[in-house]
């Protein structure tokens, strides 16, 4: 579990004004998915539990094997054999812990991730490639045929090609693309004000099948990953993509439930 850290210098926001908030790492024992995005004083905020290896640079398996949904066991320190489960990427894997489990967890405390799911195809489907999908997350969403040859698949919010921001042109399976919900008009003519960690949404125009990048008639489904009210330009809201392919083979079916603490029951 990886300690946080603040590299000493404050950054400037869309307005200008410099600005040091809390950010990513550590253990957030406030913050699970469920709750708003937008309420915190934060920026690139990590829900609950930041898990990476000490070196990540030479080291990044963990980073590009876990995949939203897999199994977590705690191994070591006061809460060794409590279960946790992942729920995003960022620049760490984001796990999350019951409350009391949080309460008592330490940065340094060593997570086994079972991860699973790298790989995986709806054969159905063929031209939606998953990302960072584990199986269970692919049974928890219900997903299925429509009867016209596409996938049904709940959201809680869409959002337009010109918002997305910071990790286009990365990979499917490293951290995730920010959403540059940095100004309350945007979000408030977005409608997105309740958008809550571990929603399900959907990108228009993004081809997040081996890369991301913009291309219209394609669509990708993410999972809100991290929040707060950061307002760096260019970052925001992060979502990790669990999958992508034509926009015509998606029914986007929109839902206030559709969010992970209700799919995992966590």
């Amino acid at each position: 579990m990886s300690h946080p850290t603040h590299s000493g210098t404050y950054a400037v926001d869309d307005y200008g004004r410099p600005m040091m908030l809390p950010g990513m790492s550590g253990v957030v024992a406030n913050v699970r998915v469920g709750d708003p995005v937008f309420r915190w004083a934060a920026d690139h905020l990590e829900p609950a539990v930041s898990a990476g290896c000490a070196d990540r640079g030479r080291h990044q398996a963990l980073q590009f094997l876990a995949c939203v949904g897999n199994p977590v066991r705690v191994v070591s320190g006061p809460a060794k054999g409590t279960a946790g489960t992942v729920v995003g990427k960022h620049a760490f894997v984001l796990v999350d812990f019951a409350t009391d489990v949080l309460d008592v967890l330490a940065p340094g405390d060593r997570l086994l991730v079972r991860a699973h799911g790298q790989g995986l195809r709806l054969l159905d489907f063929p031209e939606i490639v998953t990302r960072s999908c584990s199986p269970v997350l692919v049974e928890a969403l219900q997903l299925r045929a429509n009867g016209e040859g596409r996938l049904r698949v709940e959201v809680a919010a869409e959002i337009p090609a010109s918002l997305m921001g910071a990790g286009l042109g990365m990979s499917s399976e490293w951290a995730n693309c920010d959403v540059m919900f940095t100004h309350r008009d945007t979000i408030e003519r977005h409608g997105v004000e309740d958008l809550r960690l571990g929603d399900v949404v959907a990108m228009h125009d993004q081809d997040h099948r081996f890369g991301r990048g913009f291309k219209p008639g394609v669509s990708a489904i993410g999972v809100v990953a991290h929040g707060g009210h950061g307002a760096i330009p260019g970052h925001g809201t992060g979502v990790v993509t669990i999958m992508s392919g034509p926009a015509e083979r998606f029914e986007l079916v929109r839902a206030t439930s559709a969010n992970l603490s209700d799919y995992l029951k966590l």
